[in-house]
């Protein structure tokens, strides 16, 4: 019995990406940000650094590291670093830099969040619900991204 023929990735068939789809991406996104955005405070509040000292080293390594998984999936179907690096930058700029501004937004908007030290339980759970609110604002930009055939639908092609 022939096998039934695959169903076309709904951003290339011009459907609209489904909910689980874009949850997906923006789950990938999400682990990049917050290994980013809580080494970056751990070091900035180990440190001693202000407010905006310590957001610039989170928000910079939230993108490094968010970058570097995609990377990491890219560069292992065999593409040239050079090629990989712009997919990256294509498929993640938008999404990290959404999650990253509802994020920080959130934090420097909390009352006592950026002063609480690392035993404070507001240091951990003030960030972690900042994610979550993230999370929710972030996947219909990601939804929106991959029916329109970027962001992540350009990642997908590498996954096979």
């Amino acid at each position: 019995m022939p096998r039934p023929p695959q169903r076309p990735s709904e951003a290339a068939s011009g459907a609209a990406p489904g909910p689980s789809e874009a949850a997906q991406a923006t789950l990938h996104c999400l682990t990049g940000c917050a290994i980013g955005e809580v080494l970056g405070m751990v070091i900035g509040t180990a440190l001693g650094w202000g407010d905006v000292p310590t957001m610039v080293p989170a928000i910079a390594l939230a993108f490094f590291f968010g970058y570097s998984l995609t990377l990491r999936g890219v560069l292992k179907a065999g593409v040239g670093f050079r090629t990989a690096f712009r997919v990256a930058l294509a498929a993640d700029t938008p999404s990290i830099a959404v999650m990253e501004l509802i994020d920080n937004g959130v934090i420097a908007l909390w009352p006592s969040a950026m002063e609480a030290h690392l035993d404070d339980l507001l240091f951990w759970g003030a960030p972690a619900i900042s994610l979550v609110i993230a999370f929710v604002v972030t996947t219909p930009v990601n939804k929106w991204m991959i029916g329109r055939g970027k962001g992540h639908a350009v990642v997908h092609q590498y996954h096979h």
